[in-house]
């Protein structure tokens, strides 16, 4: 149980609508593979795979409920919402997947606050760097 809790609302728009995650907001506290290549703000690489989308999802499943401060709000054949929070503060990230042929696309931002001072692109990172190594 993290000292504080600076959960902030879970978001009521997010999601896959018409392919695409949510965009980014403007703040430094956002990743997501389908912002454009030139935002390297922003812009992170998707995960790929050549599993099934249902497999995919089910590896990533494994993966988040191993990691501490997680759980895992929605999973679907081909999506998974997940958030995690931070120990001290309790700072809640809302990480999404969405599986669309061998490619699986994330969008990982902050609730709260303006930076994240890279929190978000080193979980992916772990996350992908697990996923290569389980599949």
């Amino acid at each position: 149980m993290p000292l504080f809790s600076f959960s902030g609302q879970r978001p009521d728009n997010l999601g896959v609508k018409q392919g695409k995650l949510l965009p980014c907001p403007n703040t430094p506290n956002c990743v997501c593979s389908q912002a454009d290549a030139s935002d390297q703000e922003h812009s992170i690489e998707p995960i790929t795979t050549n599993q099934a989308p249902g497999d995919a999802i089910a590896t990533l499943k494994a993966i988040i409920e191993g990691m501490e401060r997680s759980q895992i709000n929605e999973a679907t054949d081909n999506y998974l919402y997940a958030e995690f929070a931070s120990k001290l503060m309790g700072f809640v990230d809302d990480m999404e997947f969405y599986v669309e042929s061998g490619v699986i696309h994330v969008r990982s931002a902050a609730r709260l606050g303006k930076s994240d001072l890279g929190v978000n692109r080193k979980r992916v990172e772990t996350i992908r760097a697990k996923f290569q190594a389980d599949s």
